[in-house]
């Protein structure tokens, strides 16, 4: 018996994530700023970025469906029809945040951490250590070392 798919068609998953993006395009987010001498309360728009969660919900919003998971996984092979679009929404997303974030539209840090592309740095250490070989029953004091004496390795 075949799963019921709560979206019809890839055409359709599609369809929902061109309105998602022009539902988020629309209705920016409003900054708070005071300005001028009198500190006149001003809304400064910003645009939305486009998200994973902000497409499910928006799903969710509509009656459409409320996760997503099972097609973007494709779980049991029930969704091959649906790894394209899924590809291309993915892809659309990591888009819109990646380019956001080189403009200086959306913060960088954030968008390179969602992104998987923050900077990996190496860094090696070295270390050496001197031991000393102390006899214990020898009561000279010619093995106590100073705090400025440091053995030197001989050649």
């Amino acid at each position: 018996m075949a799963k019921h798919k709560y979206i019809e068609s890839p055409d359709v998953m599609w369809e929902l994530f061109e309105a998602y993006m022009k539902e988020v395009k629309k209705n920016p987010r409003y900054k708070v700023q005071f300005v001028g001498k009198d500190g006149n309360q001003v809304y400064e728009p910003l645009e939305r970025p486009l998200t994973m969660e902000g497409f499910e919900n928006h799903c969710f919003k509509i009656g459409k469906i409320s996760d997503l998971a099972h097609y973007f996984s494709n779980r049991g092979d029930a969704y091959n029809d649906y790894v394209p679009i899924c590809s291309r929404i993915k892809k659309t997303i990591r888009q819109d945040q990646i380019e956001g974030g080189m403009v200086g539209q959306y913060n960088p840090s954030i968008t390179q951490r969602l992104n998987g592309l923050t900077e990996k740095t190496e860094s090696t250490l070295n270390t050496s250590i001197n031991i000393l070989n102390i006899d214990p029953l020898d009561d000279s004091k010619d093995h106590l070392i100073s705090q400025n004496s440091i053995p030197k390795k001989e050649d």
